[in-house]
């Protein structure tokens, strides 16, 4: 993994360190993907992680006086799911941000960093790409604004320099005139990686488009325009007719590659339906069908958690010359080692709290769901450093000693109600349903039927199919949620 991890808290100190250490050296915000890329070897000869996810106000999405939109880099998908501004003047990033991964994904991963993965099956670069987005990036040598358009030259391949830190997306507000909308195919609703995806925006009078724009993920090696099919649809009248020729055109654009996912020729019939699909919404007025008005999104009440970091002086913190000092399940806990594991790990090996489980690693099971700082996050994908100075509740902490007249534990109505309806089998996946479902009706004291299943997306259990768990989760919604 890492050999050093430094908790960054000025962008000064990052560039410093970046212009120093260059290629060893690598920046971590949410760690979605740099965690599994570097275990993978995606990512080599990197030993030095960076973490800024402590600096002040760079999680801020802002509009200017130019109208023109700013997402700083600690923006995460979940940020712009909630985001009203986004959601009104740049809805195709937001409906992006809501299918990509699951709320414990969606919690720490950011947008600046899906942009510099830079795989074309990241869902946010289409939309972005269609709103014309400009990236900036700091270094030593000063700043430079880049289009991003510009910003890719392949597959995971990008122009910024190993010294460079993103500090700024933007991007022109959505105008009255224009509307847009994102379209995912995938294998399944959730937890899944594009098969294709395309962004739309058209600029509108009437029936008529005066300006189209159509962008492509997951069919070429970088996001591409379907260039044909924006220039056939301008000045012409949005009827089925010229849907269906602007689909066909889009597909000129296309060339896919065939892998276990799917193939060339699936994708690119499947370019032709979702384009056509994408314009007959906007057409008929109903591009956001399907996103939920106010998402679930598995934060805590107040998201700005004061934590033991927060009351230290604003020195860097360098691991493993410092020890990780955190709170779990309201008790302090000082570690010396487990500096270069995930916070999964650390959890089991040297907090010796084996109730989180590790069913994937990679993300994908929520088995290891904890609250971080009180926002749900799978800890397989967390490095166990961002613990330092940070809130922890694992599934052992759920229960409440203060709601019980003698002191004695109590349990969370959510396990309560899983004991009641048997709704477990071999129980692996258990302690992450239950973390979840907690999350949940502290979110919302009484979710619907779709609610918990947006709640539920980021884990899988294997056994039970489900019915159980969810009636389980109604049910707890109808006892008193104890408080700490």
């Amino acid at each position: 993994m890492w050999h050093e991890y430094i908790n960054a808290t000025s962008t000064d100190e990052v560039i410093k360190i970046l212009g120093e250490k260059k290629e060893r050296a690598r920046i971590i915000a949410g760690g979605t993907d740099l965690i599994l890329e570097l275990e993978r070897g995606v990512r080599k000869g990197i030993d030095i992680l960076v973490d800024v996810s402590r600096i002040p106000d760079l999680d801020q999405i802002t509009i200017d006086e130019d109208n023109v939109i700013h997402l700083g880099p600690l923006v995460t998908h979940n940020d712009c799911v909630a985001s009203k501004l986004i959601r009104k003047s740049a809805y195709p990033l937001a409906r992006a941000a809501w299918e990509v991964g699951a709320p414990q994904i969606r919690n720490r991963g950011t947008i600046a960093g899906n942009l510099i993965t830079a795989s074309p099956a990241n869902d946010t670069i289409t939309p972005l790409m269609a709103l014309d987005a400009s990236v900036t990036l700091l270094s030593a040598h000063g700043e430079r604004t880049i289009p991003l358009k510009e910003f890719y030259t392949g597959v995971r391949k990008t122009v910024m320099q190993a010294d460079e830190m993103l500090a700024d997306i933007s991007f022109p507000a959505l105008t009255k005139t224009q509307r847009g909308t994102f379209i995912k195919l995938a294998l399944r609703r959730a937890q899944a990686i594009s098969l294709i995806n395309t962004a739309i925006i058209l600029n509108l009078k009437a029936d008529t488009v005066k300006s189209a724009v159509i962008t492509l993920g997951a069919v070429t090696p970088i996001i591409v325009h379907a260039e044909e099919a924006e220039k056939f649809l301008a000045k012409k009248k949005l009827n089925e007719k010229n849907i269906t020729q602007a689909a066909e055109l889009a597909v000129q654009a296309a060339h896919p590659i065939d892998d276990v996912r799917g193939s060339a020729a699936y994708r690119r019939e499947m370019v032709k339906v979702i384009t056509a699909r994408g314009l007959r919404a906007i057409r008929d007025e109903n591009e956001q069908a399907g996103m939920p008005k106010k998402p679930i999104l598995l934060v805590g009440k107040e998201q700005k958690v004061e934590s033991l970091f927060a009351k230290q002086p604003s020195t860097s913190r360098n691991f493993p010359s410092s020890e990780i000092e955190t709170t779990i399940n309201g008790k302090q806990y000082s570690f010396k080692s487990g500096y270069n594991k995930t916070l999964l790990r650390l959890l089991r090996e040297e907090g010796m709290l084996t109730g989180t489980k590790e069913g994937c690693a990679e993300g994908e099971c929520g088995a290891c769901t904890v609250f971080l700082d009180g926002n749900a996050v799978m800890s397989c994908l967390v490095p166990a450093p961002r613990a330092h100075g940070a809130e922890i509740t694992t599934v052992e902490g759920l229960a409440n000693p203060a709601s019980s007249p003698n002191g004695s534990e109590r349990l969370h109505p959510i396990q309560e109600a899983f004991i009641q309806h048997g709704a477990v089998q071999c129980g692996y996946c258990t302690p992450g349903f239950i973390m979840s479902g907690a999350k949940l009706l502290e979110e919302k004291s009484k979710p619907t039927h779709n609610e918990i299943e947006q709640a539920i997306t980021g884990n899988l259990c294997r056994c039970t199919g489900y019915y159980k768990i969810v009636k389980a989760i109604e049910d707890a919604s109808n006892y008193r949620v104890p408080h700490a």
